[in-house]
């Protein structure tokens, strides 16, 4: 995303998105020195005793240390108050994939922003037992810690032009292990075998990248094999972050239909 204004919102609005409640700079997770922090956006005016589903924004990467902190661009703000405006907690949170070799500290930062919310959720708002996840651009492979735990909170999970398959950058020839490496953080790996009963919602760009699509394209013929069912939305005009840069009716239907997705499952 450097390649755009990262204070930019989604191309699609509801009414309500300027009207949210707001809890900013929850510390999620402490490592040593470094404190992880999410932002969250809930429906205005719940009642002390109100329980709603939730939905993390989980962005993408690997991305510098410098800079803007994720939670902060406008895609994931503009994205929680859609969440908020739909009757929904939206999550936006800073994971800390900063290079390839760390997608396993990655996910578990993701696995303890949930927690945190789950374990916080009298406090939060939030019901605990209804949680989606929704993964953009190169969060793809931190898709595949859902489909190996499996947590029973998580009711659907979302992915947005990602990276589903970090087998298509492994070079003919290369050792067997840097290929088991690849597939241990591949969705498409592991989609045929975990993913039965996870309802999965998968939006394709057609003006992405060639590696990109075809990760999604593997991730694709991997679950049809199976007969896994994926809700997929492809935008063959769209580029890499359509829900930003691409102001048309194609981006506005794709993002309500992955909102309408969402509500279903969190029913």
């Amino acid at each position: 995303m450097a390649e755009i204004d990262l204070s930019k919102p989604i191309v699609y609005r509801v009414e309500g998105m300027n009207h949210t409640a707001t809890r900013r700079n929850e510390v999620y997770r402490v490592d040593g020195d470094e404190k992880l922090l999410m932002d969250l956006q809930l429906p205005p005016n719940l009642p002390s005793g109100a329980r709603v589903p939730a939905i993390f924004f989980v962005h993408g990467g690997p991305i510098p240390r410098e800079g803007v902190p994720p939670k902060q661009w406008g895609i994931f703000q503009s994205y929680s108050a859609l969440a908020a405006a739909s009757g929904l907690v939206g999550v936006a949170f800073n994971h800390r994939l900063h290079a390839p070799e760390d997608y396993s500290r990655s996910q578990s930062d993701i696995a303890a922003a949930v927690e945190y919310v789950r374990t916080h959720a009298d406090r939060l708002n939030v019901d605990p037992s209804r949680i989606a996840l929704w993964y953009f651009s190169g969060a793809g492979p931190q898709l595949s810690w859902v489909l190996r735990e499996r947590p029973t909170s998580v009711r659907c999970v979302l992915a947005f032009y990602a990276l589903l398959d970090l087998r298509v950058l492994v070079p003919p020839g290369a050792p067997a292990v840097i290929l088991e490496q690849a597939a241990a953080h591949s969705p498409a790996a592991l989609v045929g075998t975990r993913a039965k009963g996870l309802p999965l919602f998968v939006a394709r760009a057609g003006q992405d990248s060639p590696m990109v699509n075809q990760s999604i394209d593997a991730f694709m013929r991997e679950a049809a094999a199976a007969d896994v069912q994926i809700d997929f939305a492809d935008h063959p005009e769209g580029r890499h972050t359509f829900d930003v840069l691409d102001d048309v009716e194609r981006s506005r239907e794709i993002i309500a239909r992955a909102m309408a997705f969402v509500r279903a499952h969190l029913s």
